[in-house]
């Protein structure tokens, strides 16, 4: 297997194992035996679990990126941008309800152990904010486009907090539907504003 392969494979099983178990109780033992190389292997792509963290973090962030301008790119209006953001609960309710958010689970984690890396993974939340922010601006909301996402964040984080916490419960679905009929007050209050003037 060539060096890019290895370290890329080794990156998405050290996220696999980050989010499934978490990043104090992962080794590079752990990593290493999925991965399948030895220790001597390992050592040659990263020195430190925090070098691998670092790895993960900025893969996650280019992956959820990607994730968010795709559907900017897909020719979406900014209302069904975040139609998409929030549905995003469902299509990854079976882990959501196994392991929780990988985004809201990974940041906790970090700050519980007071990780210098904390920062780094509050930058998953900022990119939300920020793409969440523009796209109410879009909509019009331009006054209160920040507290707006800051809404759809917390609420999203809440519900897979709960989803994770009740999994054989209706819960996720119903937040889900929730937010989206939020979302439609939100931008039907909008339209009624534009139509007025």
């Amino acid at each position: 297997m060539a060096a890019s392969a290895t370290r890329e494979k080794i990156v998405t099983t050290a996220d696999r194992l980050f989010y499934e178990s978490g990043f104090d109780v992962t080794s590079f033992a752990n990593i290493a035996e999925v991965v399948g190389i030895s220790r001597g292997n390992f050592y040659y792509h990263f020195k430190t679990k925090d070098e691998i963290l670092d790895a993960v973090i900025e893969r996650r962030i280019r992956d959820r990126h990607a994730m968010l301008e795709g559907w900017i790119g897909s020719d979406q209006t900014p209302k069904q941008c975040v139609a998409s953001f929030i549905r995003i609960l469902m299509t990854n309710s079976e882990k959501i309800r196994s392991y929780g958010c990988p985004v809201g689970t990974l940041f906790l984690e970090l700050a519980k152990l007071k990780h210098p890396s904390g920062s780094s993974a509050r930058a998953l939340f900022d990119l939300f904010r920020i793409w969440l922010r523009r796209r109410f601006e879009e909509m019009g909301r331009s006054d209160d486009a920040d507290a707006l996402a800051m809404h759809i964040l917390a609420r999203s984080q809440g519900a897979a907090t709960l989803a994770n916490a009740y999994p054989d419960e209706p819960f996720l679905e119903t937040e889900v539907e929730q937010m989206l009929a939020w979302l439609d007050a939100v931008a039907g209050r909008q339209d009624k504003n534009d139509e007025e003037d």
